[in-house]
């Protein structure tokens, strides 16, 4: 039985690959990876659809909550009369800017959530598939990150058409409208650093596997927080005052919050472009952590086999 030690492989008899090189294989990569994703095309149509039936639950269940603030008698009996929706906010939120804001959440987590990302490097570091990637001139995390790009490519190909068809049954719920287009543009943005932002936080942890043989107790209490602190499950204006800020610090909150807040204009136009700094420096900083725990992992890492 052999021993590969990780730190040569690295340093392999591999000519070295130009910048073009590199683009041809990033191109076939990616484009290996479109075309297998568009086989499930059906099923992510349909995972589409099924994905905001939830939203009808949500909507029957905030309609109550708004109407029954309403009839308690915490506003007048004139506004009451206008009804709920329109007369009552919760957290800055109206009943149809609620709605909305869960609609948009969904867009926002189908680009940052990253199913099986880390448990999946875990689980090749464990059972020495990595060494593949030692012995071949491809790097894991471009490899990795190619992947989630083509599959994102493919779902929202396939998906927009539910996508398109759920907003426009919905379109009242929009109460402004479009937003401006120097608006949309930062929530586009936000959405790309959000599920660059979600990449590489999950391959981080996966490359703690190195480390640790197994990584799915720490992967659970991660996505039970981001669910929570994300703003997927509610608005985090809705959060008590003494712990606002200190979710406000945390990167969770450009995974699903603030690309939402940002489409509704629920962010002061001046402190918009430090909120867009600071995603940035969260990106680079994730970036930074996963490719260092990457090479540390690599350099004490050793594969066994014949």
């Amino acid at each position: 039985m052999s021993t590969i030690p990780a730190s040569q492989p690295t340093t392999s008899h591999h000519a070295p690959i130009g910048v073009m090189g590199r683009l041809r294989i990033w191109k076939m990569i990616f484009a290996t990876a479109f075309s297998e994703r568009l086989v499930y095309r059906g099923d992510f149509a349909l995972g589409t659809l099924m994905r905001f039936l939830p939203i009808i639950t949500q909507i029957f269940l905030w309609w109550a909550i708004f109407d029954s603030i309403a009839q308690s008698g915490v506003i007048s009996q004139e506004d009451a009369a206008g009804g709920a929706s329109e007369s009552v906010t919760i957290g800055g939120y109206g009943f149809r800017e609620m709605v909305a804001y869960y609609l948009l959440t969904m867009i926002a987590r189908a680009f940052s959530s990253m199913p099986g990302l880390a448990s999946g490097i875990a689980l090749q570091i464990r059972e020495g598939e990595i060494k593949r990637y030692m012995i071949q001139p491809i790097d894991l995390i471009g490899f990795l990150l190619l992947n989630r790009i083509a599959h994102k490519c493919a779902y929202y190909a396939v998906a927009i058409a539910p996508f398109a068809l759920v907003f426009y049954l919905c379109r009242d719920y929009f109460v402004d409208g479009f937003p401006p287009t120097h608006l949309f543009l930062c929530f586009l943005a936000s959405l790309i650093m959000g599920f660059l932002i979600g990449f590489f936080l999950e391959a981080a942890i996966g490359m703690i596997g190195f480390w640790f043989l197994e990584v799915s107790s720490l992967l659970f209490l991660y996505m039970l927080f981001s669910f929570f602190l994300s703003g997927h499950m509610f608005p985090l204006t809705l959060l008590p005052d003494w712990i606002e800020p200190f979710v406000n610090f945390l990167p969770l909150k450009y995974l699903a919050y603030f690309p939402a807040a940002v489409f509704l204009g629920k962010i002061p136009e001046d402190e918009l472009p430090m909120e867009m700094a600071i995603q940035a420096a969260w990106l680079v900083f994730f970036i930074v952590v996963c490719r260092f725990a990457y090479s540390r992992g690599v350099a004490r890492y050793s594969g066994y086999g014949g």
